[in-house]
């Protein structure tokens, strides 16, 4: 028998972040029912979300993108009430996230827009940082749900602003790993061993966070996804779009882009997006056995 004073809440989406944070929410102690397209053998996996609508109060969502973000949201607006809180967590197109706040808002529910940043090692600790937009009082109301699976939650302002923030991120995060790429590149062309890379980063203000976790396993061409290529690709269109309704250039992130597509083209779209340094080391292998031979 289930005890009703525990806490029932959703997680919609069981990828590599929304499969991590329903185990988080399992250990904090509340019942945690899960839905995602493709069925898994996860405790309480619902038929629908709008069967997850009629079981729990507050639902936090994890799908791909926008498009998934609206049919979701769509399909749980009829078990939709006053009762219920839904938190966006996925990186969506900004209108998207307007659209499916509308949606939940016209179904008398509260919607947060609550992008977050971290890896999957991140949400296994529960240390993501998540952006928050929607009303405050909302916000109050499901922060100890939000704190469960973070280290910091920053209030931003309305629906939809998180999300452009969010975008801003990852523009930096994929323009980084690209030019680390180039860099890695370079450096092992020369014969340099690429670990005195890693020494001299260290030692430059260029180091980052970033860096110090993607470099060592693109040496190692180790790309087991911790975010993937096709996502981070999916949230440069989202934000070459947004520029380019607003008048903005972003030559950088829209060459990132095209390095980042034809990457995919090749195969690499599951992979981590720091797997853009493979071109660099496939030259250098067949460089190394041109010089055997």
């Amino acid at each position: 028998m289930q005890n009703d004073k525990v806490e029932k809440v959703g997680v919609i989406g069981l990828g590599i972040i929304g499969s991590r944070i329903a185990e988080v929410l399992r250990e904090s102690g509340r019942q945690v029912y899960v839905w995602s397209r493709t069925p898994t053998p996860e405790p309480n996996f619902l038929s629908s979300p709008a069967e997850m609508a009629e079981l729990t109060d507050c639902i936090q969502i994890f799908v791909a993108n926008g498009e998934a973000l609206v049919e979701v949201v769509s399909s749980m607006k009829d078990s939709l009430s006053k009762r219920h809180t839904i938190i966006n967590n996925s990186t969506a197109d900004p209108d998207s996230v307007v659209e499916a706040f509308q949606i939940a808002k016209d179904a008398g529910a509260t919607f947060l827009d609550a992008p977050f940043t971290g890896s999957k090692a991140a949400a296994e600790k529960g240390a993501l940082v998540y952006y928050v937009g929607g009303d405050p009082a909302a916000l109050d109301t499901s922060r100890s749900l939000l704190e469960a699976s973070s280290k910091e939650i920053l209030y931003v302002g309305r629906v939809g602003e998180a999300t452009v923030l969010k975008l801003a991120t990852n523009m930096i995060s994929a323009a980084t790993v690209e030019i680390l790429s180039e860099a890695l590149g370079l450096v092992t062309a020369a014969g340099i061993d690429p670990a005195k890379l890693s020494e001299a980063i260290e030692q430059n203000a260029c180091g980052s966070t970033l860096t110090s976790m993607k470099l060592p396993t693109m040496i190692t061409s180790d790309f087991e996804p911790h975010f993937s290529l096709k996502h981070m690709f999916k949230d440069a269109q989202y934000a070459l779009n947004l520029g380019k309704r607003l008048g903005i250039e972003l030559p950088a992130l829209s060459t990132t882009a095209s390095v980042m597509f034809r990457t995919m083209q090749k195969g690499h779209a599951d992979d981590d997006y720091s797997v853009l340094a493979a071109k660099y080391q496939s030259k250098e292998a067949k460089a190394a056995k041109t010089k055997k031979s």
